[in-house]
């Protein structure tokens, strides 16, 4: 790849910190080889800053520069609490109900994807690549466009995306897929998401079909498709036999050598289904009494976004949960569940998942859900843990030798949770021997690859064509 890729999201990380997981593995190396650059917000909040401004720092990490730009409070009320997080946040995980149609908030979207716009087109070189991710700045490439930019640009959205009549009751809806047509290539998590999108633009925006993944509207051709994050293999697997993960390891074998170890690993959001997952062991304690006293749950739900009064309300649930649980079945010298409400060091939880017979990943809905993929990971492939993954998430489309539930469905989660624990050991090898195969097959290279080639062989729009500001 000789032109520079620059990645934009809400927030930067420095990719010679790869150990922080996530973007920075999956970019390190293309963004090292191209010299390239990572724009987004600093993290910072300028109390009486003005709207629609903000100070832009730039800095080398080794050879790829960092770029952000700080928000007014009243910016990041509007455009990250607001509606990101207040609107497409819930819709996009299927939460109708919990979304804040305040009209005020789609301005500050607007506002700071604009600012956005303004201060990374100064940067741009003509032949870069710009690779947008996530729903904060679905308007980006509009805005640039408008200010004439003609560079390639790709985005990805790394959440789910919600059918159609889902999606048509976020008030101008279609003022954000008329967004998506600004880029040239969009891609989403699964074949579902796909599939969502593509009958979206036909049915709301009667965009017409040029190609297989490709339409026509609003003056300008998408090509769009499914492209499954994964895991860096190579990457979790070194950090499994690493000193920290090792010894996490060794300690919860011998601390928990009586027992059979379940875990759940989660930031606390209401899309992950923390107390459906909990009134399923509940319901496994109850109906399958030979795992009282021998099966534990470790629930970890890091902290997440505590002054939304959503959260709140389902902290408090999962608080009650594990205290009822705990005080009807707990003994002097077993505690069936231990929870956890904060976050636990990457480089420890690889020893965690190796020393658990169960991974519980059981989202109400999630893009894709990279926790499953490092337990399956974690595991020693002589004995290895079941996965009991929820259909819901992502992740399902590729791990189909997972244990495959219904998490609303309280008892067949609680049976499937059950033949986990039971499972014969030749039956548990097979199984992870051929997730495993899937992981290394598509693992976050591949990924990074495939899409960076997809977005480098769409058509190039014809320069010149102006694109009206949304």
């Amino acid at each position: 790849m000789s032109s520079r890729l620059v990645v934009v999201s809400n927030r930067v990380a420095d990719p010679r910190k790869t150990a922080a997981g996530g973007l920075a593995v999956a970019l390190a190396d293309v963004l090292k080889n191209t010299g390239g650059m990572w724009f987004g917000w600093s993290g910072k909040i300028v109390e009486g800053g003005a709207p629609g401004e903000g100070e832009l720092r730039t800095q080398q990490a080794g050879p790829v520069k960092l770029a952000t730009v700080d928000l007014s409070r009243e910016d990041h009320d509007a455009y990250y609490l607001g509606y990101s997080n207040g609107v497409l946040w819930p819709v996009f995980h299927y939460r109708l109900d919990l979304a804040d149609f305040d009209t005020g908030y789609i301005a500050g979207y607007r506002r700071v994807n604009q600012l956005f716009a303004r201060k990374l087109q100064a940067l741009l070189k003509p032949d870069d690549i710009v690779w947008v991710h996530d729903y904060h700045l679905i308007p980006l490439a509009a805005e640039l466009r408008a200010l004439g930019c003609n560079h390639r640009i790709g985005f990805f959205l790394h959440i789910p995306l919600p059918p159609p009549l889902m999606l048509a009751a976020i008030p101008g809806h279609d003022w954000l897929i008329r967004a998506l047509f600004a880029y040239d290539l969009v891609g989403f998590q699964s074949n579902a998401d796909f599939g969502h999108f593509a009958r979206y633009v036909e049915s709301e925006a009667h965009a017409v079909p040029v190609d297989e993944g490709r339409w026509r509207a609003f003056g300008r051709t998408v090509q769009a498709g499914a492209f499954p994050i994964g895991l860096d293999v190579e990457e979790f697997t070194l950090l499994t036999h690493a000193p920290e993960a090792r010894e996490m390891h060794e300690r919860m074998k011998r601390e928990y050598s009586r027992r059979r170890l379940l875990v759940g690993v989660d930031r606390l959001d209401y899309s992950k289904g923390l107390p459906q997952r909990l009134r399923a062991f509940r319901e496994l304690l109850t109906k399958f009494p030979e795992s009282r006293s021998t099966a534990t749950l470790v629930q970890i739900a890091s902290p997440s976004r505590e002054d939304v009064d959503a959260y709140t309300d389902i902290l408090h649930e999962l608080e009650s949960l594990c205290g009822s649980i705990n005080g009807n079945f707990g003994d002097l010298d077993w505690m069936p569940v231990r929870y956890i409400h904060r976050t636990v060091a990457r480089a420890r939880l690889p020893g965690l998942y190796r020393a658990s017979r169960v991974g519980l990943v059981t989202p109400l809905r999630d893009g894709m859900n990279l926790v499953a993929k490092e337990y399956l990971v974690a595991q020693n492939p002589e004995d290895p843990g079941v996965l009991v993954l929820s259909r819901f998430a992502g992740a399902a489309e590729q791990l189909r030798e997972a244990l495959l539930v219904n998490p609303y469905d309280v008892e067949g989660t609680a049976a499937a949770i059950q033949l986990a624990l039971a499972m014969p050991l030749e039956e548990r090898r097979e199984r992870h021997e051929l997730l495993m195969r899937a992981l290394r097959q598509h693992d976050v290279h591949w990924w990074c690859d495939g899409f960076l080639a997809a977005l480098g062989k769409t058509m190039a729009e014809e320069k010149g064509t102006p694109w009206l500001r949304l």
